[in-house]
């Protein structure tokens, strides 16, 4: 697999398809930094077993979803969205995708009934890679990089299939990586 263009902010990782690493198996990673000193993204595709309300108490009304960022920093909570007009103070990303936000206002937000899991995504932790890490694995091939892809795709799909999708959404050239088996021992 090669790459189509650059790493940058706002873009995604596509992993191989039979990368092992299972923080990364079939992930698909939005961007948050790229640059000189490293880059970091989170994990869209890797829903966890917990709630916003497990990770976060004292929210009430909390019952969406949390996604394991990464294997970095477990012990930190991230958030993108697409209402800016709801959460100032948030990074664009790409059009449509923002990071992060006044999370006192979110708070109020989720407690309120005013957002729903089509307009935020919660990760625990996050991914990251230092100085060259990420263009040395996408030198040996372990990442596609994009930027065709709808922000409603992040947030409107289930995780199961997001990797496949996006995949496909590469055109002809890549579908039929789509299909691969998990498993190659198991074709």
């Amino acid at each position: 697999m090669l790459s189509l263009i650059a790493p940058e902010s706002g873009r995604l990782l596509i992993s191989e398809p039979f990368m092992l690493d299972p923080n990364f198996k079939r992930s698909v990673i939005i961007l948050t930094e790229y640059g000189d000193e490293g880059a970091m993204g989170f994990v869209l595709n890797h829903e966890s077993e917990y709630r916003l309300g497990d990770v976060i108490p004292d929210i009430q009304y909390a019952d969406f979803p949390v996604f394991m960022g990464g294997p970095v920093g477990n012990d930190t909570l991230h958030f993108i969205h697409n209402v800016p007009d709801k959460i100032e103070g948030g990074i664009e990303l790409t059009e449509g995708v923002y990071w992060g936000g006044d999370f006192e206002v979110v708070k109020d937000l989720v407690s309120n009934y005013q957002l729903t899991d089509s307009e935020i995504k919660f990760f625990i932790g996050y991914s990251g890679w230092t100085s060259g890490q990420l263009d040395a694995e996408i030198g040996d091939d372990a990442w596609i990089v994009t930027d065709k892809f709808s922000p409603e795709m992040l947030f409107n799909h289930s995780d199961q299939n997001l990797w496949k999708d996006v995949v496909k959404g590469l055109g002809q050239r890549y579908a039929h990586i789509a299909n691969f088996p998990e498993n190659p021992m198991m074709n």
